[in-house]
């Protein structure tokens, strides 16, 4: 698992950039690079989180030695080690597919990427239920893109999706939140791995992690405080993974009001009655469904503003991810 942190976690000295990168299939940029000669352009994707990201995109198709436009490929055998062969010709691209590939994701470990988003139900970079053909002609919706398979086996700890799941707003929101986590991950770690800029990475996420997974919220804390007993490189790499762990799943509304509530309990001494009053109920009201999450959240940011609260300010849980994403209604 240390090679893992290693390619995930940003330790080279040229991975450092100023933007979040992210790989990406690149018929979702718009490029003519599909079998077909087409493009699955997802303006989303291009256009606004675009503006927040530099895409690394890639075509594994084109990359590997085929042409435009081209035989259609799928993937036939086993599901846990399927061929990748020509639909009508039956021509096999799977060793020229690893090739490529191996010499790829070299590359890739010094890309320095944050995440990856790949094409769904694509046989070479679909991510889940892809169809695997069997000897009698007939499908398992089983298996795994295989040069997505690559990809997450190479970078386990890396945020992934796919275009499809993304349509899903709440899958959306986590995966977007997780690539500036990993990103600020990254810029902390540019600075070397102490002690000290772990403890304030870990501050400043405390309600972020909390919101997300209340057992590994405490398990981090436990293994943040026993820092100083442990070797770097063990310290880190576990922190990465239970911080992987922990976002793996979208933060519960249960867990958000529970956040809220703690909070809320910063302000006992600063709020009046009816301030205290009215957030309270915008809370519950955000519980029972009948408010987004943006609309407490909104109240919150205006009072940590308002009576200056140093520690909240800090505290990404407040503003995850830029306003002009559009994330906060699906949280």
């Amino acid at each position: 698992m240390q090679q893992a942190c290693a390619n995930n976690a940003g330790l080279y000295d040229d991975t450092q950039t100023e933007t979040i990168r992210l790989g990406i299939a690149k018929c979702l940029l718009g490029e003519p690079v599909r079998y077909d000669g087409g493009h699955k352009l997802d303006r989303y994707l291009r256009d606004v989180l675009g503006k927040f990201v530099e895409f690394v995109p890639v075509c594994p198709e084109v990359e590997c030695g085929m042409p435009i436009p081209r035989e259609a490929v799928r993937l036939v055998g086993d599901p846990q080690k399927p061929h990748l062969v020509g639909r009508d010709s039956g021509e096999d691209w799977t060793e020229k597919m690893q090739n490529w590939g191996k010499e790829r994701l070299r590359e890739m470990e010094k890309e320095g990427l944050c995440g990856y988003i790949f094409k769904s139900r694509s046989p070479s970079s679909g991510m889940e239920r892809i169809k695997v053909f069997q000897a009698n002609g007939q499908p398992l919706y089983t298996g795994v893109g295989m040069w997505a398979d690559m990809v997450m086996k190479h970078f386990p700890l890396l945020p992934f999706e796919d275009d499809g799941r993304l349509h899903d707003m709440g899958l959306r929101e986590n995966f977007i939140k997780r690539i500036f986590i990993l990103k600020r991950w990254r810029d902390m770690l540019a600075n070397g791995k102490t002690l000290g800029g772990l403890v304030k990475f870990h501050s400043q996420h405390k309600l972020l992690i909390l919101s997300h997974n209340q057992e590994i919220y405490r398990e981090m804390g436990q293994l943040v405080a026993q820092g100083k007993e442990m070797d770097p490189e063990e310290l880190f790499c576990t922190y990465l993974q239970q911080l992987t762990a922990a976002l793996s799943k979208r933060a519960s509304v249960k867990n958000h009001v529970n956040v809220l509530f703690h909070m809320m309990g910063h302000f006992k001494d600063e709020l009046s009655a009816e301030e205290k009053q009215e957030l309270k109920e915008l809370i519950e009201q955000y519980s029972s469904g009948m408010l987004p999450w943006v609309a407490p959240l909104t109240l919150m940011n205006h009072y940590v503003r308002k009576y200056k609260n140093d520690y909240l300010m800090e505290q990404f849980y407040l503003h995850p991810h830029p306003l002009e994403l559009r994330l906060l209604f699906h949280a």
